[in-house]
């Protein structure tokens, strides 16, 4: 059976339902239930972990056998599995649903599986509804399952000749305030802020999120990587956030700990050493690079060894956008794999 006008009209009610749900472990989803004539009866959204999931938030919301030949739609494939709460697919079933039309597939080797089991139980399943837009919604969240990391953005302003700082040390500002104020947009994108604590001795960076004096409604969470130890006084711990403080250089087992918190978007603003681990690691999803147009030339380049002893070990970067900033130019690049007979 095709998805109908209201099923469609439906789905678009699902996603703007979701969008309400905050970001973390699990993804943003978004459930309607429609009556056997196609009005809408119930909605739902995920509130967050430990939180009754979207369909079965709907439901709660019913009377008994109120759902009873009743079709939902659903922003993603049905859970089959149980973890804080029981199998969404089960719900679904118990409560009487007849059809069920949904967007995504639920990558989880655990999670996933929910629509076999709707339709064994005689359920009808339509799957792909409008399923670009939810793609686009949890984009986040699928990245981080399928690399079961966070997302990481690695940022830095250099000038143009590659330096992010004067021989002396200074650094503000190399670029001008159209640029500074994208990398504050982009922070307020962010769950997590990371540096590193030569950043924190140097700077003392407050890592907010702000428009001019105001700060922006989402702040990240700071998080500070290093074994020195952070001065009680300094700025970050006035952060609206409580900070994380990792001390140590093993990338991966800070990532799967951000990971764990449920962070999905990461932001990597902790100076040349920092960044070159980061990129050394393989660990650097999305490039920014602020360029302004000064020379300062010297040996505080913007980054140093990223583990490239030859030109044929570089990292290749696919270019996704130049940005114009004022007198500046952002650079927003991601790696992609060396091809045969590139140089």
């Amino acid at each position: 059976m095709a998805v109908t006008e209201a099923e469609r009209r439906a789905m678009s009610r699902a996603l703007e339902l979701a969008a309400r749900g905050p970001r973390g472990v699990n993804p943003q989803v978004g459930a309607v239930i429609l009556s056997p004539a196609g009005d809408i009866i119930a909605e739902g959204w995920h509130r967050g972990a430990g939180t009754p999931h979207a369909e079965v938030d709907a439901l709660s919301s019913l009377a008994n056998d109120a759902a009873r030949d009743a079709t939902a739609i659903v922003t993603l494939e049905p859970c089959n599995h149980t973890g804080r709460t029981g199998p969404c697919a089960l719900a679904l079933i118990e409560a009487g649903v007849s059809r069920v039309v949904y967007a995504l597939d639920d990558p989880g080797a655990v999670s996933g599986g929910g629509a076999e089991r709707l339709r064994d139980a005689g359920v009808e399943v339509e799957a792909g509804e409008q399923a670009d837009a939810a793609r686009a919604l949890v984009a986040d969240w699928l990245s981080a399952q399928q690399a079961g990391r966070p997302h990481v953005t690695v940022k830095w302003a250099q000038s143009i000749d590659g330096r992010a700082a004067a021989a002396d040390g200074t650094s503000q500002w190399i670029t001008g305030s159209e640029a500074r104020a994208d990398v504050h947009r982009r922070r307020a994108a962010a769950d997590a802020i990371v540096v590193g604590t030569g950043t924190v001795l140097a700077d003392d960076p407050s890592l907010t999120a702000r428009d001019g004096d105001t700060l922006h409604a989402h702040q990240p969470i700071p998080v500070v990587i290093g074994a020195r130890e952070t001065p009680a006084d300094a700025a970050v711990r006035r952060h609206p956030h409580e900070p994380l403080f990792y001390g140590t250089r093993d990338l991966h087992a800070v990532l799967a700990d951000l990971h764990a918190h449920g962070i999905q978007r990461v932001f990597v603003e902790g100076g040349p050493t920092l960044a070159s681990a980061f990129i050394a690691a393989d660990l650097a999803d999305r490039i920014l690079a602020y360029i302004a147009p000064v020379l300062l030339g010297g040996e505080r380049v913007a980054l140093t060894d990223i583990g490239v002893p030859t030109i044929d070990a570089a990292h290749h970067l696919t270019v996704d956008e130049w940005v114009p900033l004022g007198a500046d130019l952002l650079a927003i690049a991601h790696p992609t794999a060396l091809q045969e007979g590139t140089h």
